[in-house]
């Protein structure tokens, strides 16, 4: 049977996250751009439908989100022909890198990103070029940017390099 959904733009995916409110601003910016969300098990938080209410994510129903109980379950499921990496860990700036739609942007957990066997796993899969970085100044108090904004950060620059959203909205 077909797929009943929209094609989406972009598939971000969400390692492991910790935090719910970054999970429920990824939320609202995934259906706000036409992107699919992939939450990879376990979590650190309850995603039921009470849980959901209690932290007034009332638009959480339109938000097109598929949860996989692992990596392998992802893998499992999800083939992913282009994925990018973002991390710390990257020395490529994600504006060089060249997005098409449909591609899978891979997010690490708040505290502490990937495992090294994913970015393994990406550099096998991908090449290593495939691990993408938002530049920040040499501070070490700046670690890395808050998830929700990295996540925003990469659909937008993927969204401007492939046409945008041909919705009349700003």
């Amino acid at each position: 049977m077909a797929d009943p959904r929209p094609k989406p733009r972009f598939h971000v995916v969400l390692y492991q996250p910790q935090i719910p409110n970054n999970t429920g601003n990824i939320g609202r910016t995934c259906m706000a751009t036409g992107c699919r969300l992939h939450i990879v098990h376990p979590i650190s938080f309850q995603m039921d439908e009470k849980a959901r209410r209690r932290a007034g994510l009332d638009y959480w129903e339109a938000v097109d989100c598929v949860e996989h109980a692992s990596w392998d379950a992802f893998l499992g499921t999800e083939r992913p022909p282009r994925l990018w990496l973002y991390t710390t860990k990257g020395a490529r700036p994600h504006w060089d890198a060249t997005f098409a739609e449909g591609d899978y942007l891979l997010f690490g957990q708040e505290n502490g990103g990937v495992p090294d066997a994913l970015h393994d796993w990406v550099d096998a899969h991908h090449g290593s070029d495939h691990r993408l970085t938002l530049p920040m100044l040499p501070d070490p108090r700046a670690r890395s940017l808050n998830l929700a904004t990295a996540v925003a950060c990469g659909i937008y620059e993927g969204l401007r390099q492939t046409g945008g959203i041909a919705s009349g909205h700003a």
